[in-house]
């Protein structure tokens, strides 16, 4: 008679379901009272599970924070196929602006990595501050994604070879900085079409100014 043998999956679920819990009271939190609401007590009440645990799966606040920022970033707005480059651009501003209107975690986001991101509830080296940790190393290279992705399907298409070579960061500066500096703001009566059609617009002559080929007579930009 054959032996049996039964395989069994031994992975232990547990620290997967604390993790998760973790996560979800840190980023109710954050949602709700901002970065300063995501204290220790709160999150480990939240999340029914021990001090202990919450360190062994996030040795930082920075760590917790990053985890918890990425639960808030909505998804990148991508551009449709159709229409001309500056249409698209400007629907593509337009949608980031409603996003940050309506679920502005990636602006909560930037201001937290650029102003500082120490948590003082969590244990943290004060000498190891310096040097970003994964956690927040992902944040900023999801943040950087969001923001590229839309924009490079753009100037990557057939339509805006007319713009010639262009900067991609600083494109990004020109074209979503007023709309972001609108937001941060909180002026009343901001008018975030209004502004995305001059910040569009405002590129666009600038980067076929730059662009000696589009100046020469003759050429279909030439005097447009």
């Amino acid at each position: 008679m054959k032996e049996v043998v039964c395989i069994t999956d031994k992975t232990d679920p547990r620290p997967a379901r604390s993790r998760a819990r973790l996560l979800e009271a840190a980023t109710a939190l954050l949602r709700t009272g901002g970065p300063s609401a995501v204290t220790v007590d709160a999150v480990t009440r939240g999340a029914n599970v021990a001090r202990a645990t919450l360190y062994r799966h996030f040795p930082s606040g920075n760590d917790l924070l990053a985890a918890a920022f990425n639960g808030l970033i909505p998804p990148a707005p991508m551009p449709s196929e159709g229409g001309t480059v500056r249409d698209r651009l400007i629907a593509v501003v337009l949608a980031f602006g409603q996003s940050i209107a309506e679920a502005p975690g990636m602006v909560m986001a930037m201001s937290w990595l650029a102003l500082g991101r120490d948590l003082e509830q969590l244990p943290e080296s004060r000498q190891t501050r310096t040097a970003d940790s994964p956690a927040v190393t992902t944040l900023r290279e999801r943040i950087a994604g969001q923001y590229a992705a839309p924009f490079d399907a753009i100037f990557d298409s057939p339509d805006a070879a007319e713009l010639g070579d262009i900067d991609r960061s600083r494109a990004i500066a020109l074209l979503m900085g007023p709309v972001v500096l609108g937001r941060l703001s909180t002026l009343p009566n901001f008018d975030y079409r209004e502004c995305t059609r001059a910040a569009v617009d405002g590129f666009l002559h600038v980067q076929r100014a730059q662009n000696p080929a589009l100046n020469e007579p003759g050429s279909e930009s030439a005097g447009a």
